[in-house]
């Protein structure tokens, strides 16, 4: 029903920025709550940020940041092109994961199990 596709990983070295996108491929609703998601080797998948596409999403649209990214990661959207991206600043060696957008119609909060539809994830790797 929904495919998710994740790009724009790779190495960069501590301080740096990427940008990574989410194309959502297949009918994509405005009600749909997307989030950004990370796993790390032997952690535990964690939110780092979500979104809502409209009033019924994840807090009532409003961009949630997790603790450890806040103030260095932001969430957007494209409509036009059914893409969401994470820009992440200042990474530190501690932000090195796999990444994963996930999608969820209607209203949704930080865990993962709230999530529906997931991508693939794409590598991100900081260094020291």
């Amino acid at each position: 029903q929904l495919q998710l596709v994740e790009s724009g990983g790779g190495l960069v070295q501590a301080g740096g920025s990427l940008r990574l996108s989410c194309a959502a491929f297949g009918r994509f609703f405005s009600s749909y709550s997307v989030g950004w998601f990370r796993q790390a080797p032997g952690k535990e998948r964690e939110c780092v940020e979500a979104i809502g596409w409209s009033s019924v999403g994840w807090n009532n649209g409003n961009t949630h940041y997790t603790d450890s990214v806040k103030g260095r990661f932001t969430i957007s959207r494209d409509n036009a092109k059914n893409t969401v991206y994470l820009q992440m600043y200042s990474l530190k060696p501690e932000d090195t994961a796999v990444y994963y957008c996930a999608a969820v119609r209607g209203v949704a909060g930080t865990g993962s199990n709230e999530y529906d539809y997931w991508g693939q994830g794409t590598q991100v790797t900081v260094s020291s």
